[in-house]
Formats: C-alpha cells, structure tokens, sequence
C-alpha cells in the first residue's frame, strides 16, 4: 500500500517491492501519480537501506522518468544529477547521463542536452573502447542533436565515426549504414555539399533495397528528389518524387501525412520552375489531407506541413492566405519548452509577414514573442536568433522605436558577427540598418565608419566596377 510510514521504509525487501509497483503502475496506465508516489518511498528505501549504489541509481532513473513522462521536467533534473552522482557503475552513470540530455532536450536546452550526451559517450568510451557497436549509435545519437543545433562540423566528425564502427562491426549493405550515410546526406546538404549528399543518399537506398525496407527507400527517394531539386536537375526531381508517392499511396494510403509532404516537395518544385497553378493545385492537394488527418497523425506533423505550404503561398504573393495557415499551425503546436524553438521559427516567418503587408505593429509582436522563446532555450547565441533581432529591430524602426531598434540592432551585429563572420551578407544588412539608424539619432561619425567599412568589403567582394 502506498500508506506505509517512513519507519518501514528500513526494510530491505520494501525498495525492490515498491520499485515494481512503480514499473508496474506505468506499464499498466493506470494512475501516474500513485506510480510516482511508490518510486519516490522506493527511491527512500533504496537511500537508507543500502546507500549510494546501483540500486539507487535505478530506482533514481525511474522516479526520473515518471517525472518527465508527467512533464515535470525541472523535477526530473536533480534527480538524474544525483543518479549518475550515487554509483560508479559505467552503465548507469551512461545511462543517467543519456536520460539527462533527453530531459535538457524536452525542455527545449539544446545546449546541455548535447553536453550530457558527450558526457555519456565519454563514460561508454572509457567502458567499452572506442570502436564498440553501442558506441556508434550514441555517436549517431549525439550528431542528430547537433544537426539539430546547427552544429554541422561536429556532427559530421560523429557520422565519420559512426560510419567507420559499423564498417568494421557490420555486413556490407547494412541497416545501420544505411541509416549513418541518411544522417551524413542530411549534414552534406544543410552545408551546401549537394553532391556528396546525393552520393550518400543512393548508397543508402541501395542498402534499403538490399534489405527489403520500401517505405524507407520511398522516404530516400523524397531526400534525392530535394537534392535534385536544390542543383536544379528538375526532371529528375520529378522522377524521385513521383516514385516516392506511388510507393507511399499504396502502401500508407492517399491521404497519409507522407504523401502530403511529396504534394509540398512537388508543389516547390513547379513553383520554381514557373508553373504556378500546377504549384498551386499540389499545395491544395496537401491540405486536403492535412485538414483530414488519418488517425496516428501528430500536430506537429501538421504545422510543420501548414508551415511549409505557407512558404509557397508567400512565394506566390498570396500573403493573407499565408498567414491564415501559419496562424492554424501556431495553434496545433502545444507551447512546451520542447516545441519553442518550432513555434519560434513560425511566429517569425508571420513577423515577416505581418511587416510585407504594413502591419509594423503585429510584426513586432510576432518577432518579440520569438526571440523570448529561443532565449528561454538556449538559442540566444544562433544565427538564426541574430537575423530575428534584425528583423526585430527593422519592425522597431516603423514604429518610430528608433533606441530600441539600435539595441536590437547592436546586438544582431554581435552575434552574426561571432556566427557568420564581418564579411557574411547577413552582417552587412544588420550593419547598414545600424548605419541608418545611428544617422537617424545624429551619431553621424558612427554612421560613417560603418558605411565606409561596408563599401570596403563590397569593394573587395564585388570589384570597384560594381553597381
């Protein structure tokens, strides 16, 4: 019974039984608060009974999960840190460290999420050297979440090594190769290295086919068809997307969240390559789909959707209808600390908006409301929070909010300039919206050398001849 007294909690035998029940409660769905309620006497009794250990440790992994699983996330945070603290065994000390990161990473803290996973992958090295199976799928573990920060050189070094794990450990054309160079093809391309992309991608599809997986081959074909597309080789684009839709359509059915995507995919494609009402028809096609979702379908899947169909409205100068659909995905996507840096990135695309059409007000409410959630998660140092400011600032500017945008401003061109470098086009935009506005206050002198180091890089980019 969970009304045991504290005295009780001496018996040895009591943890061990209080930790089942615990297992026991969740796996059954029952109440989670009497789950959490038995971890919490079984992690007491663990304490008194036998001291730091690895029981400890255990029950301190469960109690830790309830937490979270409760979206208790700040509680979660201490008692993981005292788990890898009370026991030097490796395993759970990895362990603990691994559950710590995914909890940094739910709370939307990049940063120490990934400082925990290289924490853990330190402890598992140490373990078991550095050329273990269960190694490589931590390295492949720790890329992801720095793919995820934008971190590309880092993740990169992890795929090589991962690659070269399973290399060593696994038959040629196997699953987890195929899954390192999906991974490998996604940092080459965010880098711009298109052809070393499509190069991993149809070596990955061939490991795929070698092992039977169809709706993975399907989802590589839709990574070969943006590769195409991005190098402009648009036939062949075609060709990948169309494979891919016919394989998802028979086997996930029409109106399945993947074949909605391939509908964005196609749409983009005929966007860029003029054909307007075909672009049109296939974003209409996707949200048919997305305002029937099949059952399984998460919101996220939809707002990420709803934000990319947004896109092509706002390429095809249809703003209000742009901004409709932005709105809607806003709404589907639940405000937790895992899901700002999403929402972030929609409430600054309607800021961009909202500023097209003369809406300054609305404009500076949107980018405001996103820079507060990436400095709440730890993106305050990003490039991309740089370019929000900027934005932000630019908004301030058509509000007459002329100090404010200057502070805006002083602190894009810090940050772009750590991110991107002084000669970056990104810099240069945040130092010429500085130069007009230290003009607009009388920091005339200041407005001037701005100005006269970007002739300086444009002269040395462009040539002295250029408009």
């Amino acid at each position: 019974k969970s009304g045991i007294d504290e005295s009780s909690l001496e018996n040895p035998d009591l943890g061990p039984f209080l930790l089942k029940l615990a297992r026991d409660t969740i796996a059954s769905g029952d109440n989670p608060n009497k789950a959490l309620d038995y971890a919490i006497r079984a992690s007491k009794s663990f304490e008194r009974c036998s001291g730091p250990g690895l029981e400890l440790a255990m029950s301190l992994h469960v109690l830790a999960a309830i937490y979270s699983s409760l979206g208790r996330f700040e509680e979660a945070v201490p008692v993981l840190e005292r788990s890898i603290d009370v026991t030097d065994d490796a395993l759970a000390k990895f362990s603990g460290c691994m559950q710590l990161g995914d909890t940094y990473s739910m709370m939307g803290r990049l940063d120490r999420s990934i400082r925990c996973y290289e924490s853990g992958l330190k402890i598992q090295i140490e373990a078991l050297g550095d050329s273990d199976p269960r190694v490589a799928e931590t390295c492949r573990y720790l890329a992801e979440a720095h793919v995820q920060a934008m971190q590309l050189d880092e993740a990169e070094n992890l795929c090589k090594r991962t690659l070269e794990i399973h290399k060593e450990h696994s038959a040629p054309a196997s699953l987890e190769e195929a899954a390192d160079r999906r991974l490998m093809a996604l940092v080459c391309e965010a880098k711009g290295d298109y052809e070393s992309a499509l190069e991993h991608l149809v070596l990955s599809s061939m490991s795929m086919i070698a092992n039977g997986q169809e709706n993975e081959v399907a989802a590589i074909d839709v990574s070969i068809g943006n590769i195409y597309l991005s190098l402009g080789r648009f036939d062949e684009a075609i060709f990948a997307y169309q494979k891919a839709l016919t394989v998802f359509k028979s086997t996930k059915g029409e109106s399945h969240p993947s074949v909605a995507l391939v509908f964005i995919r196609l749409a983009d494609l005929y966007h860029k390559t003029g054909k307007l009402r075909e672009s049109k028809s296939y974003c209409e096609n996707a949200l048919r789909i997305y305002a029937k979702p099949v059952p399984g379908t998460t919101s996220e899947e939809i707002a990420s959707g709803l934000t990319e169909v947004s896109a092509i409205y706002e390429s095809l100068d249809e703003i209000q209808e742009a901004l409709r659909l932005l709105e809607k995905a806003v709404k589907l996507v639940e405000d937790t600390p895992g899901n700002r840096s999403t929402i972030a990135g929609i409430e600054a695309q309607m800021g961009v908006m909202f500023y097209m059409v003369g809406r300054y007000g609305d404009a500076r409410i949107s980018f405001e409301n996103a820079v507060a959630k990436l400095r709440a998660s730890g993106e305050s140092k990003s490039a991309f929070f740089g370019i929000v400011l900027n934005q932000m600032g630019l908004a301030s500017v058509q509000l007459y909010r002329i100090d404010e945008a200057i502070e805006l401003f002083e602190e894009a061109r810090k940050i772009l300039e750590q991110e991107c470098g002084p000669c970056h086009l990104e810099t240069l935009g945040v130092y010429s919206n500085l130069a007009a506005t230290y003009d607009a206050i009388g920091r005339v002198e200041d407005a001037i050398e701005i100005l006269e180091y970007i002739l300086k890089m444009r002269e040395e980019k462009l040539g002295t001849a250029n408009p």
